[in-house]
């Protein structure tokens, strides 16, 4: 009997949009088919927008399987797309089809962003990138995510509602910080 090569999964820690020297790091623990966090991702668009060459984004997996039983095969879809280069194309797609996140319509979602993997479907039941979302979702236990979506700017929880403004400001701020000059000490 041959034993199976284990295969080197990349984790979602990886996965970074915007500058990747950005010196403003916003990190998100989110489910796929929460609302909310389908509004916050429209505020992160945004976000990287407006603060182009100044911030990175990075997409954890907190799936609420109480309330979203499709969630946490839908994160497993997205790091499978992303062991392929297209974690970004399947996030946005995953949240413009929220309410559609059966097994079957995973792996038509993962076609259409251009995932190559004949094997995605068994790798989905098989729970090949279980353990991945897995060590998201503890991780952010660990960090006090305890409803999603739950944000983290520099290491920082932030705390007040993820709004286009409120981010906004505190991204701001944070970068008019950097800027000053440091004070002189006698």
């Amino acid at each position: 009997m041959a034993l199976k090569t284990p295969i080197e999964i990349i984790s979602p820690k990886e996965f970074w949009v915007g500058d990747k020297d950005a010196a403003i790091t916003l990190v998100e623990y989110g489910d796929y088919e929460s609302e909310p966090c389908a509004k916050a991702n429209e505020v992160v668009k945004k976000l990287l927008v407006e603060f182009e060459g100044k911030i990175k984004f990075n997409f954890r997996h907190f799936p609420l399987t109480k309330i979203h039983q499709r969630s946490m095969k839908a994160a497993e879809a997205s790091i499978a797309a992303g062991q392929e280069g297209k974690f970004w194309e399947m996030h946005n797609t995953l949240f413009a089809h929220r309410r559609q996140l059966g097994t079957i319509s995973l792996k038509i979602y993962a076609k259409e962003v251009g995932v190559m993997n004949k094997r995605l479907l068994t790798e989905l039941v098989d729970s090949v990138y279980g353990w991945s979302v897995r060590n998201d979702l503890l991780e952010g236990l660990d960090k006090g995510v305890r409803d999603v979506p739950t944000f983290f700017i520099n290491g920082e929880m932030y705390e007040g509602k993820p709004t286009f403004e409120s981010l906004k400001k505190a991204i701001a701020e944070l970068i008019k910080l950097q800027k000053a000059p440091a004070k002189k000490r006698a």
